[in-house]
Parts: structure tokens; C-alpha cells; sequence
């Protein structure tokens, strides 16, 4: 039987070429039919030329991610493993690392870890106005808000401003404890924590400090016009017609928006139409908007939360 083996410098090097996971060979062997052995820094292939040859190359495009600074989790491997399977770009490392968000000197550089993210990051990177459509954890926020400091970074915007609605799901604001601020900060954490994940604690404060970086509800964008601002606009889908349409509408002169939301978890009052539902609908063929929609094989939390994700759906999709 043919047999192939590939030496790296260490087995360390190697291993973070599996994800620092061993079991990922396994996973490489059995999606091309192959046997894949490995000790120390080698890997020997045993199998068909022509699959032996496919294994080969997610190991050259997985060194590739390593070499360049670049880290290889889960999703990234199997990204990577699948277009070997089926190929839907020559180069998909090329085009992940070109799409490269820069990180900080704690902070690991940002790329994406599925189709579905490449293509939202390219739209990032082409369009002034992107809708990302999806369900959780697929990183439509995460993902805006690194292209949003890498544009900060490169002095391309002024500022940053981060907006969600304070749609209650349960509880009045009303009837929440503290001032307003101490009200609304429950509905703006998820952008605070996307915000300090991606830059070192110190500058995020600092950024909020000098409002270089701004985190307020919808209701106080009405009346204002936002220029040289990277904007970004989460969970859309609560969002009713008018405040979308106040919300788009204050974009300036050298700004750039983002709109994230899922359309299956509106928590508006019932009969109340969202705003990103109309917004798809009214805006799909206006040149330099780009939707880009997620599926649930997007979705980079635990592999559990795609199956949370594919089983509510199938079980809505039969209910109705």
C-alpha cells in the first residue's frame, strides 16, 4: 500500500497544526479513507495515492495558518478539511489570512472559522452597509466588532458606536433596580464583553474614557448624524420598522454600519413586525448593502449549541 511520511521541526509545531488536538488526525484519516499514524514530529499517511495527496495538502494549508501567526481551532480544521473534500476555493488559507484582523500583544489575531464567516468578513471589508442574519453564537457581533478596531486601528473611522434596543423579554425597565444607566448596561453587556475580548482592558477603558468607543441604546441615536463612525447595530430583529429606518438613516459622511440580528428570536410584543425582517425584504437589491445569512453550521460555541440550534428549528419548521 502507498505511504507517505511528512517531518516537522517539533512535535509541538505539529500539534498546534491539529488544533492541539491528536484526535484531529483520526479525523484527517477517516475523511479521506487513509490510515494517518503520527510520533514525535511526523506524520505517515498509508493509502490511494490520490487521497493520500488530498491529506497532504490540509496539512500544507494548515501549516500555512501556523507559520502566519494564525491560530487552528476546531472549526478552522474542519473548514479547512471540508474544502480538501469539496473544494470551493483554491486557496482557502490565502483567503482566510488576507482577511486577517489584527490582535494586540495579548491578544491573538482574529480569523474566521467557517464559510459563513469569510463571507461576512469579506462583505465587512467591501461594503459601507452589512446585514449579518443568523442564529447565535456564529459570531456576527464578535466579528463586526474586530473589523470595527481594525478600521479604528487604521485610522480609517474616528470612532466606534455600539448600539442595541432595550427590548424587555420578561421585566420592565421600569421595574429594574438603579438609574438608567444601571438599567440599560444588562441589554449593552454582550457589546461590552466582545469589546474587552478583543482588545486589553486598559485601552477598552481608555477608548470609552474619550469616547472614542460609544455603548447606548437605540432610542439615543434619534436626531443625530453619524460621521467617520464604524456603527454597529445588534440584535436588529428587535428592533420595529421605524427605529431601523431612524437607525440607517443616521449614518455620515465616512461611515460604515453593521446591522447583526435572528430573525427567529424576536421579543417584541406580538403583531409587532421587526425591523430587520422589513429591512431584508426592503433592501435586498440596493447596491453596497450586502446580506450575508448564517446557518447554524456557523455557529463556533460548543458543538452542542448547533444541535440546540438544528433541533428547534426542525422542530418549528414541522409545527407550522
Amino acid at each position: 500500500m502507498p505511504a507517505e511520511t511528512l517531518s516537522y521541526e517539533t512535535p509541538q509545531f505539529l500539534h498546534a497544526m491539529l488544533g492541539q488536538d491528536v484526535a484531529n488526525l483520526r479525523v484527517l484519516g477517516e475523511a479521506f479513507g487513509i490510515r494517518a499514524t503520527s510520533r514525535d514530529g511526523w506524520v505517515k499517511f498509508e493509502g490511494e495515492v490520490p487521497d493520500i495527496d488530498k491529506a497532504k495538502k490540509v496539512l500544507t494549508e494548515l501549516e500555512k495558518v501556523r507559520r502566519q501567526g494564525g491560530e487552528v481551532t476546531a472549526e478552522l480544521f474542519h473548514l479547512i478539511v471540508d474544502n480538501a473534500r469539496e473544494p470551493w476555493s483554491e486557496m482557502p488559507v490565502d483567503h482566510l489570512m488576507n482577511l486577517k484582523l489584527l490582535g494586540t500583544a495579548r491578544k491573538s489575531p482574529v480569523l474566521a472559522k467557517t464559510r459563513g464567516q469569510l463571507e461576512y468578513l469579506r462583505a465587512l471589508r467591501e461594503c459601507e452597509v452589512v446585514f449579518g442574519v443568523g442564529p447565535a453564537g456564529t459570531g456576527k457581533t464578535f466579528l463586526a466588532m474586530a473589523q470595527a478596531l481594525q478600521c479604528l486601528r487604521d485610522k480609517t473611522i474616528q470612532r466606534l458606536v455600539l448600539t442595541r434596543p432595550a427590548v424587555e423579554a420578561g421585566e420592565a425597565l421600569g421595574y429594574l433596580p438603579g438609574d438608567l444607566n444601571e438599567k440599560v448596561l444588562p441589554y449593552l453587556r454582550p457589546l461590552y464583553d466582545a469589546l474587552f475580548e478583543l482588545t486589553d482592558p486598559e485601552e477598552a477603558e481608555r477608548m470609552v474614557e474619550r469616547g472614542i468607543v460609544e455603548i447606548a441604546p437605540l432610542a439615543y441615536m434619534r436626531g443625530r448624524t453619524l460621521k467617520n463612525a464604524f456603527v454597529i447595530l445588534d440584535e436588529g430583529q428587535n428592533t420595529t420598522p421605524e427605529q431601523m429606518f431612524m437607525f440607517l438613516t443616521r449614518l455620515g459622511e465616512g461611515s460604515r454600519c453593521v446591522v447583526t440580528g435572528d430573525p427567529s428570536q424576536v421579543d417584541l410584543r406580538r403583531g409587532m413586525k421587526s425591523g430587520l425582517i422589513e429591512a431584508i425584504e426592503a433592501l435586498k437589491s440596493v447596491e453596497d448593502i450586502r446580506f450575508v445569512h448564517f446557518a447554524p453550521s456557523d455557529a463556533v460555541r460548543l458543538p452542542v449549541v448547533r444541535r440546540i440550534i438544528e433541533a428547534y428549528r426542525f422542530h418549528r419548521q414541522s409545527g407550522d
